[in-house]
C-alpha cells in the first residue's frame, strides 16, 4: 500500500537579500499574479504564503484591484496568510518584536478572513525555546520549523507545542527544474525515502523555494510522478491537512530544549556577529522604542498610531537576511535608514511627551546615575562633555522656530536620582567605589568584587568566512592587544574613568557613583579586513555551563570547554563545523560574571574564558571557500562594507551577579526613564 505524501505549494519569500527589496517585489508580482491565475482556474487546491503577511502587503499596494480576489480566496481556506507581519529571526530579535510580528500579523490575516495558523519556522537560523509560548499566547498551537532539529523526527511536542520538523526543509524545487519525469520520479523517490525515514505512515512534502513561482502543469507533473513511484501517492493540500492527519503522532517525541544542533542542517552562526552596526542599532532602536512606547501609553495613547509605524519599520529590518547581515551593501544601507527612522520617531515622541509633562514624567523605581542634556548645569551634576545645538524646548515646540542666537552650548551632564553615600575613588590606573573595582598593570586589566575575580584581554583572529559563519584557519593563533598606558578622564563625585590605551585601541573604562558595573566604551578606526575581533574574560575555572538573555528570559546553555572548532573543520561536503559560539541579546553570564551588551550579539565559550565578539570582518554573502562549512549557503557576491571598515563602535557593562538577578543591572544599563 502506498504512503499518503501531503505536498503544499509555497513560496519562501525574503523581502530583501541577494537582491534589494523593490527588485524582489517586482519578481512578486510575476510569481503571485500566477499563483493568483491557478487558484482562480481551480488549477491547484491551495496556497501556502509563507506564514506571513508582509509580502502579501507588498503585492498589494501595486495591485490593489486583486485584493476582493485574495479575500474570498482567504475566506475559502485556499489562500493561508499570517500569522506574522514578517519572519522574524529567533535570536536577534526581542519578545517584545516578535509579539508585535505576531499581534499585526494576526489582524491583517483575520481582517482578510484567514482563521488557520501555523508558527511557520522554516528557514529560520536555529529555533529559541521561548517561540513556542509566544505562538500558545496568540492563541496559535501548532509549529514548524527545519534548521537545527537534528535527529529529531517529523512530528514532536516542542516546549508544549505540537510541531512538524520538515525533514528535508522547506527547499523543494524538482518540480522547476529542466529534468524528465522519468528523472524527477527517480529523484523524487530518494528524497521521499529520507523523509519517510523520520515519519509516520503520512509524509509532508513542501513544493516551492526562495522566490519560486509554481508551475503551470504542477498538477499533471505529480500525477505523471505518481505514475512512476511505487511506495508514494502525492496529494496536493495544506499544511493544516498534514496536522490533522497525524494528530495522534506529536506526543511520541518531547522536545523541551533550543534547537541548535547543526549536526544535519547549517544554522549559519557567524549571522550572530556580521555586521555588528545593524545589532547594534536594533537594540537601541528596540530600547527607544520600547520607551516610547511605555510613556506615550501612561499619558493616553496618542502616538499609537506613529509606534505601531515606527514598530512595522522595525519589523521590516528583523527578518534573518536583514538582521543577520547576509544580503548585499545596498539592502543593508536600507535597514540603516530605517533604523534612523526609527529613532528619529521615538525620540522625538519620548521628548514632545517629557515638554508636555515635565512635572511627572518619570515613574520608573530606578535610582542610579542618569545622563542627560541642557544648555542649563544643574545642581549637583557632573558634566562629563558638551556640543553645539539648539534646546529640544524649541526644536519641538510648535508656536517657536530657532533662530542663530538660539544656537548654544549644550552640556551632557549626569546626576544621581536618590542621594548615596558611595565614594569613587581614581588614580592613573584603578577606579572603585564600595562595589567593585578596576585596576589596570602592565599586561593585564583586573576587574574585582569581593572574592570574585576576572581578567579581561582583546584578541584578533583571522577570518576566511562569509556573513554566514566565521571561517576559522586549522592552526591560527590571535593576536593580542598589549597596553601601552593609561589617562584620567573623568575624576568626579558621580563618574571616574580611564582611558586604557592598547595596541588595538583605546578602551574607556568608568565607574558611576554607587555601581555595580564597571562600564566600557570603545572607538576605533578599523583598517584591517577578515578579522574577527573579541574581548577576552577569564576567569578561574573552566566555562561548562552560560546563562544568556533569550526573548527577554534567561536560558542555560552547557559547553565542552576543550572543544576546538580548528580541530575538526570539515573536510567533505555538506558539513558546517560545530562551534562553541552562541547567540545572545543583551546579557551573558557565567560562574557570578555578568556581561551586559550594547548589541554586541555573539559570546564563545573557551576554556576558562567567555569571549564576546566586537566586530567580525568579511566581505561576501557566502564563501565557497569558507572553511568552516564546506558547501555554500547562497550566492559569492561581494559585500565590502561587510568589512566595517572605519568608525566602529563597541560598549558593554560588567559586574559580578547572578542570572536571576540580571534584569536589575539590565534595568541600570538601559534604564526605563525620561530625564
Amino acid at each position: 500500500m502506498k504512503k499518503k505524501v501531503i505536498a503544499y505549494l509555497h513560496t519562501h519569500w525574503d523581502r530583501e537579500w541577494y537582491r534589494e527589496f523593490e527588485i524582489f517585489r517586482l519578481r512578486l508580482l510575476r510569481v503571485f499574479d500566477r499563483v493568483l491565475d491557478l487558484l482562480e482556474q481551480n488549477k491547484i487546491p491551495c496556497f501556502y504564503f509563507d506564514g506571513q503577511v508582509g509580502a502579501l502587503l507588498d503585492y498589494l499596494e501595486f495591485r490593489q484591484e486583486k485584493e476582493t480576489l485574495i479575500r474570498r480566496l482567504c475566506v475559502e481556506k485556499r489562500l493561508f496568510i499570517g500569522p506574522c507581519y514578517c519572519l522574524l529571526d529567533e535570536y536577534l530579535t526581542d519578545r517584545k518584536a516578535f509579539e508585535k510580528t505576531l499581534e499585526y500579523g494576526l489582524k491583517i490575516a483575520r481582517d482578510f478572513g484567514c482563521n488557520d495558523f501555523i508558527g511557520y519556522l522554516a528557514d529560520t537560523f536555529g529555533h529559541s525555546k521561548n517561540i513556542p509560548a509566544i505562538f500558545k499566547e496568540y492563541g496559535i498551537d501548532k509549529c514548524m520549523v527545519w534548521r537545527g532539529c537534528g535527529d529529531i523526527p517529523s512530528e514532536f511536542k516542542f516546549n508544549g507545542i505540537n510541531t512538524v520538523n520538515l525533514i528535508r526543509g522547506y527547499f523543494m524545487d524538482i518540480f522547476s527544474a529542466p529534468m524528465s519525469i522519468d528523472e524527477k520520479a527517480v529523484w523524487m523517490k530518494a528524497n521521499l525515502d529520507k523523509i519517510a525515514a523520520k515519519s509516520s505512515d503520512t509524509l509532508l512534502l513542501p513544493i516551492g523555494a526562495d522566490h519560486l513561482g509554481v508551475e503551470p502543469d504542477i498538477t499533471e507533473q505529480i500525477k505523471a510522478v505518481n505514475e512512476r513511484l511505487n511506495d508514494y501517492e502525492i496529494i496536493l493540500g495544506s499544511p493544516f491537512d498534514y496536522f490533522e492527519a497525524v494528530k495522534d503522532n506529536f506526543d511520541k517525541f518531547i522536545w523541551n530544549d533550543e534547537l541548535r544542533d547543526n549536526s544535519k542542517t547549517f544554522i549559519l552562526s557567524g549571522c550572530y556577529s556580521a555586521r555588528t552596526k545593524l545589532k547594534q542599532m536594533n537594540v537601541k532602536c528596540s530600547y527607544k522604542l520600547a520607551l516610547a512606547d511605555k510613556y506615550q501609553k501612561h499619558y493616553g495613547s496618542k502616538y499609537d498610531n506613529v509606534i505601531e509605524y515606527a514598530y512595522k519599520l522595525l519589523l521590516k529590518n528583523l527578518a534573518h537576511d536583514g538582521i543577520c547581515g547576509c544580503s548585499t551593501d545596498a539592502v543593508h544601507r536600507e535597514n540603516m535608514i530605517r533604523y534612523e527612522k526609527i529613532l528619529q520617531i521615538a525620540e522625538t515622541v519620548i521628548k514632545e511627551l517629557k515638554l508636555e509633562h515635565p512635572e511627572c514624567l518619570n515613574f520608573s523605581d530606578y535610582t542610579g546615575v542618569v545622563e542627560f542634556e541642557s544648555q542649563n548645569i544643574e545642581q549637583d551634576a557632573q558634566i562629563i562633555g558638551e556640543r553645539y545645538g539648539f534646546e529640544a524646548a524649541l526644536l519641538y515646540a510648535t508656536q517657536k522656530i530657532p533662530v542663530t542666537e538660539d544656537y548654544k552650548k549644550i552640556y551632557t551632564q549626569i546626576k544621581e536620582l536618590v542621594t548615596s553615600s558611595d565614594i569613587l575613588k581614581i588614580t592613573e590606573k584603578s577606579i572603585k567605589n564600595s562595589h567593585i573595582s578596576l585596576t589596570v598593570d602592565s599586561s593585564t586589566i583586573t576587574i574585582l568584587k569581593d572574592d570574585k575575580k576576572c581578567t579581561l584581554e582583546f584578541e584578533r583572529w583571522i577570518d576566511e568566512g562569509d556573513t554566514y559563519n566565521f571561517g576559522a584557519l586549522e592552526n591560527d593563533s590571535p593576536q593580542k592587544a598589549n597596553i601601552i598606558g593609561t589617562e584620567i578622564i573623568y575624576n568626579g563625585d558621580l563618574r571616574v574613568g580611564l582611558k586604557i590605551k592598547t595596541t588595538f585601541f583605546d578602551i574607556i573604562a568608568y565607574l558611576n557613583k554607587n555601581s555595580e558595573l564597571i562600564n566600557f566604551r570603545i572607538n576605533w578606526n578599523n583598517t584591517l579586513k577578515n578579522r574577527l575581533w573579541q574581548a577576552k574574560f577569564n576567569l578561574a575555572a573552566p566555562i561548562i555551563e552560560t546563562y544568556s538573555e533569550d526573548m527577554n528570559t534567561i536560558i542555560r546553555r552547557e559547553f565542552d570547554p576543550d572543544y576546538d572548532m580548528r580541530k575538526h573543520l570539515p573536510k567533505t561536503r555538506g558539513i558546517e563545523v560545530k562551534t562553541n559560539f552562541a547567540p545572545m541579546q543583551r546579557f551573558v553570564g557565567t560562574q557570578g560574571l555578568g556581561i551586559i551588551t550594547k548589541g554586541l550579539t555573539e559570546y564563545e565559550a573557551v576554556k576558562n574564558s567567555i569571549k564576546i565578539t566586537l566586530l567580525r570582518s568579511t566581505g561576501v554573502i557566502s564563501n565557497p571557500k569558507n572553511p568552516s562549512r564546506s558547501t555554500p549557503a547562497g550566492p559569492p557576491l561581494e559585500v565590502p562594507e561587510a568589512q566595517q571598515l572605519g568608525e566602529n563602535t563597541a560598549e558593554f557593562s560588567v559586574g559580578f551577579f547572578t542570572p536571576e538577578d540580571y534584569q536589575k543591572y539590565i534595568d541600570e544599563v538601559f534604564p526605563m526613564i525620561v530625564v
